[in-house]
Parts: C-alpha cells; structure tokens; sequence
C-alpha cells in the first residue's frame, strides 16, 4: 500500500509513539493535512458515534490510542484498563468496517502472551496459557482485537492486522511515578538519589525478572512499515531481539547516570511476568523490519533527555 495519497486516522497520535508514527507517516510522503488525529478531550473513543465520526471518510486506521501503565498503575486499574482498552478497540474497528476503511493497523501488546512462555515468544504460543496476573485485564483487552480482527477479515474480508510490541522507551517517555514503566521509573529513581545525594535506592521485586525493550524510534518505523508492507491475518512480533534483567538494567542505568550508591530490593512487591523476549523473524520476513537502535544508545539518549527536561521545569 502506497501511504502518501491516503487519509489516515492515526489515534494516540499526539502521544509517545504516536507523535513518532505521525514523523514516519511524513517521511513517507503523506502530507500532515491527510493525517487526522482525534484527541479524547473532543472525541472519547469509548462512545461509537465519536468512533464514526473519527472514521469518516478515512483510508487507513492505525490505532495506537490506549491506557497503560506499569505494574503498580495495573494492581490499581484493572477494570479500568479492560474495559476503555476494549471499548476503544472494537467500537473504532467497527465503525472502520462500517466506513469501508481499506485497512486497519491494531496495535496489541507482549502483555497478551503466556504468563509462562518459552524464550523467545512466537507467534504460534499466543494461546497457550493466561498471562500474567499483574497485566492479564490490559493484556487480555487487547488481544481481543486479533480476535476482531481475525473475525472480520473472515466474515467482511476487512484487512486489519495486529502487531505485539514489547516495553517502549525513548526520550518522551511517562516518568510519572503513579503509571510509569520500568524504564523511566528505574532512571526517575536514580535521579532523584542523586538530587538528594541518598546512599541507596529501592527497586521493586528480586531482580531476577528479564525484559526486552525497544527504541520509539524504532517501534513507529515498524508500525509504517507494517502500513505499507503486511496485509496477513497473524499476529507479528516487534521488539528487538534481546533479554536483560532487571538487575541488569538497573546496574547499567546507575552506570550510565554515575550513580554509585547501594541496590536495594523489595521482594514484597511483584516481580510481573518472569521473562520476556520475542521471536522477531515474521516481522524480518514480512515487511524488512530489524530495530536499529543499540540498547545502550537508546538507554543514554532517554537519560539525556530526562535530565534536560527537568533541569528546564
């Protein structure tokens, strides 16, 4: 699909990644007055008449809008979190349908996998198992829009595909503590230490949990990539490639930061999903998409960013 003469709603647009997708969007030749951006305080994506109205006259949808947080904001939001995730999802898929949308991108989530998932997570497990407890209701909202999506393009031929990204990061990011992912806690964590000179910090669970991450730099070439290149009913993968544990993580954002203080571990709190990396070969296969942002490039260019935002407030 050539993007550059196509109307495109892009929900979430104005957001981390989305406000990352609407630069790749351009890039690729489409011109901003082609791109239309609802925003939830005009149009709330969870009522069907704003999702028609979103829709109206549109060629292509990619739906990025949606309600996270990390583990914390997840224990506190469940219900919140399955329902305006779901909502969202098959009312605007819906109303795309109804609109004759020549395709739908719907961004899903590696919190959809198997709690226990053999290492890397492929395509093919997606259904073998409940996911974590911490982030089933988000995870299991999402995935429902492969089912729609699988659904749909069996009974109405409609072309909607389904991505799974794994945990984002980039400059940009959510560093509030009450929703915060690991990644910007962890650097929000150091920083603080540092400002109040403080021997030691407290990282949630044991340390031992891995995680993969990938740059937004990197998940917004691939969601356009995904646009223009896959039309298939499977799920795909996009991530990086590569396992890091918390510790790990959290040893390599000290070294970054210069922060030589003591770790410290609260095993009172959860730990989430025991491992997570994905088997990114059907995103290489399918469209060409191989992320090309080191790790600890991305993780230094977010410190950066950090730092200068709050020395500007």
């Amino acid at each position: 699909m050539v993007l550059k003469n196509k109307k495109i709603v892009l929900t979430g647009g104005a957001g981390f990644l989305g406000s990352r997708v609407l630069r790749e969007l351009t890039k690729a030749g489409v011109p901003k007055k082609n791109i239309f951006i609802p925003r939830s305080r005009e149009l709330d994506l969870r009522v069907r008449e704003n999702c028609e109205k979103a829709v109206k006259g549109a060629d292509v949808v990619i739906h990025l809008a949606a309600l996270v947080g990390g583990i914390g904001f997840n224990q506190k939001n469940p219900g919140r979190l399955f329902y305006d995730n779901l909502i969202m999802g098959v009312e605007l898929m819906e109303a795309a349908r109804k609109e004759g949308v020549e395709k739908f991108v719907a961004l899903g989530t590696i919190c959809a996998y198997p709690k226990y998932t053999a290492v890397p997570f492929n395509e093919e497990t997606l259904w073998n198992g409940y996911p974590e407890e911490t982030n089933a209701p988000y995870g299991l909202a999402k995935k429902m829009l492969l089912v729609q999506a699988q659904s749909y393009r069996g009974q109405y031929d409609f072309n909607a595909i389904y991505l799974l990204p794994v945990n984002l990061y980039g400059p940009g990011d959510n560093f509030d503590p009450k929703s915060s992912h690991v990644i910007p806690a962890l650097i929000k964590k150091v920083d603080d230490a540092q400002r109040k000179r403080e021997r030691s910090i407290t990282v949630w669970g044991g340390g031992k949990a891995s995680r993969e991450f990938l740059y937004v730099d990197d998940a917004a070439r691939a969601i356009v990539l995904a646009a223009e290149r896959y039309s298939g009913r499977e799920p795909v993968n996009i991530g990086a490639g590569f396992e890091i544990t918390i510790k790990e993580l959290i040893g390599l954002i000290a070294s970054l930061m210069g922060y030589i203080g003591e770790i410290r571990w609260d095993t009172s709190k959860p730990d989430g999903q025991p491992r997570r990396m994905l088997d990114i070969s059907r995103a290489q296969k399918e469209f060409g998409f191989t992320a090309s942002t080191s790790f600890k490039k991305g993780l230094a260019k977010t410190i950066a960013w950090y730092r200068n935002f709050t020395q500007a407030r």
